[in-house]
């Protein structure tokens, strides 16, 4: 037989073997216990079990024996007589002669054959006549035979007189013992398991922009400190988007000033030639901007809400109308899901208004998936972007420009921001071919 390679054996184990926490540490406490039930039960039947089981055969073949050869010294009725009545007082065997019978032909054995092995090795040691039996045809008794020229010499005897019955209740308090143990080991790996899924779970909706104020560490001393870590670390990062949040808000004051003022003398100010691009060069700043901030503040101070998602997709499509492309909007009636609304509008904003600025034709669509999870599809028929440059467009400030032309509009934010605010719900974008013959940019959140 050929052996299959380490490396091989590895990775049948891997696929097979339980994936979370909780499955591999069951399996750490239930394997061992398994083997060692195993191991017991082996030994208890082979050392045991099976010995006391032969040394019974071994009593009763003596004493069937010993009343064969009492009958065969006097073959009389009376000495037959003598001799069933010693052996129902004494041995607790019943003993009667069949005259001018035989032996049965067909063999009566039992499901497993131990004990009927064993018997018959000790009769076949203690006998010289033919003889028969049978371990099945009474439950709770033995019938052996054995045959005389009168005839057949049939002789009871009680089962326990050559099996040890009793071993069930060995096995019966063994499987009570590994269940209990079993069933205790279970509650306390439950309990330390529970504590890290907690942790999972706090650490999963921090990343989303949740809070959990009810989290507290608890469980095994390594679980704890784990805990007090992340609570830690999370108090570090909450001061951080804070003081950035109170910093941008500065800014953002500081920077509409001059241009506030600055377009209120250029509106006040006498018709001159540059009139019109000053003031287009102002918009441009303020858009720049508010791509900035929206980018750094990342609207994580938002509460989630249950919301339409098809509203939300037609109020991005209504936008993506406003610069001239044919926009086609096709969401299920009743489809709501958990967001912050208006974090996620501006991404759908974003990647439609993306989509018009490239296309002359876009298509949003939204559908439920099987997981319970949603997906959005945003498609244009423009001239798409390469495959190899998918991630890139992601990139913050990136616009697959590297003169990075000031007359196009916008600041390579657009992407970025979509898959902030997609990441932040738990979710994702991703960018592929679109049948459109453009882009398809796919928004999945999970359920």
């Amino acid at each position: 037989m050929r052996l299959l390679p380490a490396s091989l054996w590895s990775r049948f184990l891997k696929r097979r073997l339980p994936t979370s926490l909780w499955g591999r540490s069951l399996l750490i406490i239930v394997l061992p216990v398994l083997v060692m039930q195993a191991a017991v039960t082996w030994i208890f039947f082979d050392a045991h079990w099976q010995t006391v089981t032969a040394r019974l055969s071994e009593g009763l073949a003596g004493d069937v024996a010993w009343a064969v050869e009492s009958y065969a010294d006097d073959p009389t009725a009376r000495n037959l007589a003598v001799i069933a009545d010693r052996a129902e007082r004494s041995m607790s065997l019943s003993i009667a002669l069949q005259e001018e019978a035989t032996l049965p032909r067909e063999q009566q054995r039992g499901q497993f054959g131990v004990i009927d092995r064993t018997l018959e090795k000790a009769l076949a040691r203690r006998l010289d006549q033919p003889f028969w039996f049978s371990t099945t045809r009474y439950p709770a008794y033995v019938d052996i035979r054995v045959q005389q020229p009168q005839g057949v010499l049939r002789i009871i005897a009680p089962r326990e007189r050559a099996v040890a019955t009793q071993a069930h209740i060995f096995v019966l308090w063994l499987m009570v013992a590994t269940v209990l143990l079993l069933g205790v080991a279970v509650l306390f790996i439950r309990n330390q398991v529970r504590a890290i899924e907690r942790l999972a779970s706090a650490a999963e909706a921090f990343g989303r922009g949740e809070t959990v104020p009810t989290f507290k560490p608890h469980g095994a001393r390594e679980v704890r400190a784990a805990a007090t870590a992340f609570l830690a670390m999370r108090d570090r990062i909450q001061r951080h988007i804070d003081q950035r949040t109170a910093l941008l808000a500065s800014v953002s004051h500081d920077l509409r000033t001059p241009l506030t003022r600055l377009r209120l003398e250029l509106a006040l100010a006498p018709a001159f030639k540059r009139q019109a691009a000053m003031k287009g060069d102002l918009d441009e700043m303020e858009h720049m901007i508010d791509e900035y901030l929206a980018f750094a503040r990342g609207e994580a101070g938002e509460a989630a809400q249950t919301v339409d998602v098809g509203a939300l997709l037609k109020a991005a499509g209504e936008d993506a109308k406003r610069t001239g492309a044919e926009v086609e909007v096709t969401a299920p009636e009743a489809l709501t899901a958990s967001l912050r609304p208006m974090a996620f509008k501006r991404a759908l904003m974003n990647l439609a208004g993306n989509a018009a600025a490239h296309g002359e034709h876009v298509r949003l669509t939204a559908r439920s998936l099987p997981s319970g999870g949603l997906e959005i599809a945003i498609e244009d028929d423009g001239p798409g972007i390469p495959d190899d440059m998918h991630e890139e467009a992601f990139r913050p400030f990136s616009r697959l420009d590297e003169a990075r032309n000031q007359n196009r509009k916008g600041v390579g934010l657009g992407l970025a921001i979509a898959r902030d605010v997609a990441r932040g719900h738990g979710g994702d974008i991703t960018l592929a071919r679109s049948d459109m013959g453009g882009l398809k940019a796919l928004v999945r959140l999970p359920g």
